[in-house]
């Protein structure tokens, strides 16, 4: 009897998007890529995460 194959429906999404950041930004992920052995997105990603859980907003109210 011959193996089945398998397909799982995939449990995490991904987004593409476009952005813009500056030169400097752009240099500093560049070099810090080659440096990490890792992707400018898998960098951006950690980024993010990390930026998120360590977020504190804090809203204005409006002065009347």
């Amino acid at each position: 009897m011959k193996e089945k194959f398998i397909v799982k429906p995939r449990t995490t999404r991904s987004v593409t998007m476009t952005i813009r950041i500056e030169s400097e930004t752009n240099d500093r992920l560049e070099e810090l890529a080659l440096k990490s052995n890792r992707s400018r997105n898998e960098l951006i990603n950690m980024s993010l995460r990390y930026a998120f859980e360590n977020l504190e907003f804090i809203e204005e109210t409006p002065d009347y």
